[in-house]
């Protein structure tokens, strides 16, 4: 009888990256209920769309992160393109009085880069067919 089970099976590194990417996607939730709590009257769609935004891509991230915790096989590309993204948005954040912000949002996006692509993180994401399943 083997005792290993499916989560020891799952990389550190990968578990690291799934970490990181849940505390991204509880941050924006986080964002996304404080922007909703101060929508003002002369700024309500802008309000309604940019606190909608950050909850939906909030709650994406933890579908995401929930993948990289299973290690399934489907989660390394939003992973992969949401990182990007956050280098490209803490590039924009960078100067003045935001580097603190940029500064550690490039740490935690290349942190999770770092992680996916770790040879064992890419060997549990390359599973095969029995990987590849929903994670609802």
């Amino acid at each position: 009888m083997p005792t290993d089970s499916p989560a020891a099976a799952v990389p550190r590194p990968l578990k690291l990256a799934a970490a990181v990417v849940a505390l991204e996607g509880l941050a924006l939730i986080v964002l996304g209920i404080g922007e909703g709590l101060t929508i003002h009257g002369d700024r309500l769609v802008l309000g309604l769309t940019t606190a909608g935004f950050f909850l939906v891509y909030g709650v994406a991230l933890g579908f995401v992160a929930r993948g990289l915790w299973k290690a399934v096989r489907w989660s390394r590309g939003p992973t992969v393109f949401t990182q990007l993204i956050q280098l490209l948005v803490a590039y924009s954040f960078w100067g003045g009085s935001t580097k603190a912000v940029a500064v550690a949002l490039a740490v935690a996006a290349l942190a999770v880069l770092i992680c996916v692509f770790q040879k064992a993180s890419t060997e549990a994401l390359a599973g095969g067919e029995a990987n590849d399943h929903p994670v609802l």
